[in-house]
Formats: structure tokens, sequence, C-alpha cells
């Protein structure tokens, strides 16, 4: 049958609508008779139309006929009317078709006028699962599946968690129901909630191998100092019951594993339990790769970044490349630690400012293209944090080349986005710095501080600049690099300002000072214009 047949027949059943709505301009009376022969052949044509015009390839006339159906009073039984529901929501998502928002001589009082086909189709499954809860119709797991990915591209995770809160008992598993609402608190980023009901979940002995909630709960667990030991035994956990599950599974596992034990790396008592961690933590995020056969892009940044921190420059390198070619050089991130790599390799410094300007270029573009709604809020927030960033990695070159109306010109830039930044007082107390101004340089510094406490560079500066202004305590310049040290043993200037108080010590500390400055050294060739992370 051509389009043109099923248009035709489309027409041929919207004239028995046209005539029953004219004749009935109220509707049909709810006594109607559900046996009589009119209502039946009513049924089959309300139903019937909008599958009709679909056929036709005419999606502007199904819409229209699907709102026809739900909005005049045909007297359909609930199971026909949930129907028509249901596949007008599953149209209005994925058929592509731009619907028109419907007309308000539909709507009463204040009523919600949805706005896009995601809204509507929002509304209708939410009226559906009201009609479950009510027990007018049956539970139909089909309803949560088709709102949930409406609810999720529209950045409604909260009204889904409430959605789901109201169901009725055994409507949905116990470890479905714990597991959307923590997904849910997940993505509206309160990590702690979705991490207690993932964990209550885990405490039950049928749920505790439950692998999507250990890869979660290991994910939030390794991005908190509080939490790394968790996540370590969680991710532990993860991979041992992936081993029987799929490679891509076993893939993202061992990442988990990976990045919690790179986060927990700072916290080892001795150089020997850091290297361990260490030389575990690559382990896992190679064995990740591998299992994933090197086409996961999360995964290949954490490899290019952990090869990175242990200054396996030319690794992390090739990483990084692989990266960018994956992503289609569209992830910002990737190219700002391929330019970190490359900085660590020493490349020439106008070739730096030449891709850092690009950088900034491609940053502007993307946050200026953004558009309104909560998840393009955090993409902006995102992409600004990268962009001050890349201010302050160029502010950095122009200082180095004495460029001092440049660096100033970066450092207005930043400030425009956020003043309240670690890195911006740092990056300003170096241009006070190499300008001999080191009252000012000590103040900036002290200022990084007050925001970020543990921010390294700010702590091996201030330490200088005190060192340098003939400070009287060398215990509390030594503070300073200690605690750099303690957060990041790879610091070539913490290590070399080291050196140089244990050399103002003079007689015994001789040999600290030595060691310290072969460590300096070592380190120097491999540090980057900014720290990796």
């Amino acid at each position: 049958m051509s389009p043109i047949n099923f248009a035709e027949a489309a027409q041929s059943c919207s004239v028995i609508l046209d005539i029953v709505e004219s004749s009935l301009p109220a509707g049909l009376p709810e006594n109607f008779g559900a046996d009589c022969k009119l209502q039946e052949t009513l049924n089959k044509a309300v139903e019937l139309l909008p599958e009709l015009w679909k056929l036709a390839d005419s999606p502007r006339d199904a819409i229209l006929s699907y709102r026809r159906a739900l909005l005049h009073q045909w007297n359909l039984d609930a199971q026909t009317s949930a129907k028509i529901q249901k596949e007008f929501a599953i149209f209005l998502l994925y058929s592509g078709a731009e619907a028109i928002p419907p007309t308000l001589r539909f709507q009463m009082g204040n009523a919600f006028v949805p706005k896009n086909n995601v809204e509507e189709a929002s509304l209708l499954l939410i009226i559906l699962l009201r009609k479950v809860s009510l027990k007018r119709i049956e539970w139909d797991s089909s309803i949560l599946d088709h709102l949930s990915f409406a609810l999720s591209i529209s950045g409604g995770l909260k009204g889904l968690a409430n959605q789901v809160e109201e169901l009725l008992p055994g409507a949905i598993g116990r470890k479905e129901w714990y597991h959307i609402l923590a997904l849910c608190y997940h993505g509206e980023g309160e990590d702690f909630t979705a991490l207690d009901l993932w964990k209550k979940l885990l405490k039950t002995r049928e749920d505790s191998t439950y692998l999507p909630a250990l890869l979660f709960v290991s994910k939030i667990c390794g991005a908190s100092s509080t939490y790394v030991e968790d996540g370590i035994s969680l991710a532990r956990r993860a991979v041992e019951n992936s081993n029987v599950r799929c490679d891509q599974l076993m893939g993202v596992a061992q990442c988990m594993l990976g990045i919690s034990l790179s986060a927990n790396c700072g916290s080892a008592v001795s150089d020997s339990e850091r290297v361990e961690r260490q030389s575990e933590a690559l382990k896992s995020l190679e064995n990740s790769a591998r299992a994933t056969k090197m086409l996961d892009p999360v995964i290949i940044y954490h490899l290019c970044l952990e090869n990175a921190e242990q200054r396996k420059l030319d690794a992390a390198l090739n990483h990084a490349k692989h990266l960018l070619k994956l992503e289609g050089g569209s992830n910002i991130q990737g190219w700002i630690l391929l330019a970190r790599v490359l900085s660590a390799q020493k490349w020439p410094d106008e070739e730096a400012i030449e891709t850092y300007s690009q950088l900034l270029a491609v940053l502007q573009v993307q946050r200026k293209s953004l558009g309104p709604g909560k998840k393009l809020k955090e993409d902006r927030s995102h992409i600004q944090n990268l962009e001050l960033e890349t201010w302050h990695d160029l502010a950095s070159i122009y200082i180095k080349l004495c460029r001092w109306h440049d660096a100033e010109l970066c450092l207005s830039k930043s400030e425009a986005i956020s003043a309240f930044s670690a890195s911006r007082w740092h990056t300003a107390g170096l241009l006070h710095e190499a300008r001999d101004q080191q009252k000012e340089a000590l103040k900036a510094y002290g200022l990084a501080l007050e925001i970020d406490p543990t921010h390294v560079p700010s702590l091996v500066s201030k330490a200088r600049v005190l060192r340098q202004m003939g400070c009287q305590s060398p215990a509390i310049i030594r503070s300073f690099l200690t605690e750099a040290l303690h957060l990041d043993r790879m610091n070539a200037s913490a290590w070399y300002n080291l050196g140089l108080l244990y050399k103002d010590g003079g007689g015994s500390s001789a040999m600290e000072a030595a060691e310290c400055f072969q460590a300096a050294t070592l380190l120097e060739d491999t540090e980057p214009i900014e720290p990796f992370r």
C-alpha cells in the first residue's frame, strides 16, 4: 500500500470522527454503551487514525490526531486511552518530528503547557504512571523506561526520582528501585546521597556483587580523599566480579581501580609504598585499555594522565595523540593534556603560545555555543574552568619570556572568569616575583593558599620567597616544602628549594642538600608548565 493510499485511508477515518464530533460537540456521554457498535467503531477509528498518518509519512497530522484522540471526549476505555497515550509519547520521543506545542484553548486554568516534544512525552508518561498508582491500568515497565529516557535528556532527573519514589510497592524490584534512584541523584550531582543508596543496596547478601553499583560507588569514592580506601576495596570487588562478564565491564572496573589507587598515592607513608601503588595503578589502567581494545576515550585519558604523572612522557605522548584521534579533537581536556605533556618535553615557548591560543579560541567558541538548561550550565562551568587553566598556562609562558604586559592581559581575562582561584593568585605571584616585587608576591601566594591550602605550587613559591626575604625561621619554610612534597613527590621545584634550605644550614645538612638537588635535577627535565592534574 503506497503512502497515497494510507493518506486516503486516514482521510476516510478522519471523516468518521468529524461527523461524530460535529454531532456531539460535548463528547459522548459516559453511560454510552461500551458494547454499542458505534462505540466500537469509534475506538478503532481514534486508535487507527494516527497510525495511518504515520504510514502516510505525515508526522504533523499524526501528532494532531493523537492530541485529538486524547483531548476529545470519545468515551474510550482506560486501556485504549492508555495505549494511545503511550504510543503518542513514544512517537514524540523517537520519531524525530518536531511537534507544534498544543494550543492554549485546550488548557484549563493554570495547567502546564508543554513547550516541546520531550516535555509533552514526559507529561503523558507521568499521567500513565499516575493511572498505574490509582490502579486504573496494569503496571507496564516500559512506561518507566521511556520516562527515564525523557527526563534524563531534559535534565529532569530529580523529577524522575520523585516518580520512582511514588511507585507502588512491588512495581519494580528492590535492586532496580535503589539503583534508579541512585543514578538520578548522581546525575543531579548529589553524589553522597547516591552513595548512601548504593551502599544500602550492596549491604544485602544477594546484591553485594551487583556490578553497576560497585562501579559507581568506586567511582564516587575514588574521587574523594575521605573515601578513597573504600573506592579501592569496592573497585577490587568489581574486578573480581567482572571476570565472567564482558570485556567492557572488566575494562571499566580496572579503570576505577587504577583511578582510586592513583588518588591514594599521596597518602602513602613511605616512598616504597607510594611506588608500589603507582605501579599497581598504572598496571590496572593498562589492563583496562587492553580490555577495551584502546577504544574508550575516558580510559585512554586516565592512562595518559597516569603515565605523565609518573614522568613516562613518551608513553603519555602516544596516548595523548591516540586520544585526540579517538575523539576527533573534540575534547578540550585532551588538547590541554597534550600541551602539558609536550611542555614537559621542553617544546619551544613560541609553539606553546600558538597552541594555547588555538585552545582558547576553541574554548570560547564552545562556551558561546551552549544554550540554557541545567546540564548545559554544568558544561559551561566545565569549559570555563578549562579556559581559566589555559589563560594561566599562557600567562606563565609570557612571564618566562619577560612579556609582562601580555601576562597581565591573560590574568585580567582569567579574573573575568573567576577571581576566586588559587591558580590565578599563584600566577599573579609569579609575575610579581619576576618583577622583584617580593612583598606583593608573598601576599598573592598567601591568598592562593587561603583559597586552597593544598595548592602545591603556592606552597613551594611561598617557601621560596620567604627564604629570599631572609625569614629567620627555617622550620616555617621547611614546613611549606615538606607539605608540598607530601602532596606531590614529583615536584622538582620543591626538591630544589628544600636542597637550598639544607645548603643554608651547612655542616651535617650537606648530604641532605645533595640528595634534594639530585632529585630536583632528575625531575626538572620532565616537569610540565602546569601540573598534569
